[in-house]
């Protein structure tokens, strides 16, 4: 038994035998240990040393417990993420249209193994993996080390953009376009992974989703600086750009000022923030004013509450709100 290398790493397999086949309701006993050690690694072992080991990985920080019920035995008590933490991480994998069927496939896998196999059974069972609209890009998650990389480094990217067009016998064809961008953020906006950036030959920002790029590439040259082409001079704060766009639309950045039905704060609140000053009007409304480029997104916005929020300056958003309602009353009439 001493001749075998293996017993090296005894107690290595010992906390991986702890960490996939028990939690609280699953203990495993020290007869139970030494099955399995023969069992998978072909290390033999005696009762009395596996309490040693255990005394040992408790030391060294693993939260083991031993308990009598639901019998006699040792299992895992903490770890790094719990079954509440792992099925929420799942369920955010399972949801991101942005990532590939396969790559959703692998990383699920991961995660249940952060769990006992039997926690990884119950929430495989309740995973439901449904036909959505995965993305395809198999390259998207390459593509994000090197984005975060050109982002870090202050430097170019080129890229092959794709775009669906109609095309022949009324398909969807793709339309690809080679661009060099200087990229800025990162951001998961509207379920989609968008590089916020700037083409050379334009003063304003860019919006690129990475399931439509291809073959991106940093380059060795330094980007044009975002203070050149945004409101931000020496940080580029994603938090208040992805704020003030909507639906990941570009536009004019201008004060805007909403009157709102008060049972429309909570959807206000999760739009803007917290930190908005209401004026309140005495007739069941409220007033306040805050920073928003005026694009269609900001416009589409706006129209889903119908009359229970009203934009009441600048005067180009309210014009541009009457000519989109126009046009669906127009399409109306003529249906």
């Amino acid at each position: 038994m001493a001749g075998n290398p293996k017993q090296k790493l005894k107690l290595m397999y010992i906390s991986k035998i702890l960490m996939s086949e028990t939690d609280e309701n699953h203990p495993l006993d020290a007869n139970e240990i030494c099955e399995l050690l023969l069992k998978n690694y072909d290390i033999k072992a005696e009762r009395k040393s596996i309490y040693d080991d255990i005394n040992v990985l408790t030391d060294f920080g693993l939260d083991i417990i031993k308990t009598r019920t639901p019998k006699s035995g040792y299992f895992i008590a903490s770890r790094d993420f719990d079954l509440p933490e792992v099925s929420l991480l799942v369920d955010a994998v399972e949801s991101a249209n942005f990532i590939t069927p396969k790559k959703t496939k692998m990383l699920v896998e991961k995660l249940e193994g952060l769990l006992s196999r039997y926690e990884a059974g119950d929430i495989h069972k309740k995973v439901f993996i449904e036909n959505r609209n995965k993305c395809a890009n198999e390259e998207i998650f390459y593509n994000i080390d090197i984005l975060h990389s050109a982002v870090n480094d202050r430097k170019k990217v080129r890229l092959i953009y794709i775009r669906r067009v109609m095309g022949d016998n009324n398909r969807i064809a793709e339309s690809a376009k080679e661009m060099v961008v200087n990229p800025y953020a990162l951001v998961w906006e509207n379920d989609h992974y968008y590089l916020i950036g700037n083409l050379d030959k334009y003063n304003n920002l860019i919006h690129l989703r990475l399931d439509r790029m291809k073959r991106v590439t940093e380059l060795k040259t330094t980007v044009r600086h975002f203070s050149e082409v945004s409101p931000y001079k020496t940080f580029f704060d994603v938090a208040d750009y992805t704020r003030k766009s909507f639906n990941m639309f570009g536009g004019e950045l201008k004060t805007i000022e909403l009157r709102c039905r008060e049972d429309q704060l909570e959807q206000v609140v999760d739009r803007f923030g917290d930190k908005l000053y209401l004026r309140q009007n005495g007739d069941g409304t409220f007033t306040f004013s805050t920073k928003a480029n005026i694009s269609e997104g900001l416009i589409s916005w706006l129209l889903q509450f119908g009359g229970d929020i009203e934009a009441l300056s600048p005067p180009e958003l309210r014009k541009s709100i009457a000519e989109r309602v126009a046009k669906i009353q127009k399409k109306k009439k003529k249906n």
